[in-house]
């Protein structure tokens, strides 16, 4: 009995798992049309389910992007972000590099809401400044 169940826990694993990455793209595939890397994306959508996450509008990052101050249609929207291989994003909750700050290393983080900032808030539509380096 115990062979049947492990036979069946390997046959329906991967479909009855869910992927935390959703709909986000893996690291190492953030390039542009060129070939040349990205640094990081961040996405203005998230959802409850993963597979709608990391859509929408975004907002691409190069190696060494160092923005203070976010475009005024990006300032506190991502909600969605994923960082390329060997790249680290630095981010702030206020303007000007002000505020609670955290890092996020290479990886998909699909929702924002699951990364606390602080004891009653999270970094979904909480970030207004990036710092984005890559090694």
């Amino acid at each position: 009995m115990t062979q049947l169940c492990l036979l069946l826990l390997l046959a329906l694993g991967p479909a009855a798992i869910p992927r935390a990455r959703g709909a986000c793209p893996v690291p190492a595939d953030l390039k542009q049309a060129d070939g040349t890397r990205t640094c990081a994306k961040l996405y203005d959508k998230s959802d409850p389910y993963y597979e709608n996450c990391c859509k929408g509008a975004e907002l691409a990052l190069q190696p060494g992007a160092d923005l203070p101050y976010l475009p005024s249609d990006w300032a506190n929207t991502a909600s969605s972000l994923v960082v390329g291989q060997r790249c680290e994003l630095t981010v702030w909750s206020l303007p000007g590099k002000a505020g609670k700050t955290r890092k996020f290393s290479a990886g998909s983080y699909p929702r924002l809401e699951e990364y606390r900032k602080g004891i009653l808030g999270d970094w979904s539509n909480a970030i207004s400044g990036v710092y984005c380096k890559c090694n």
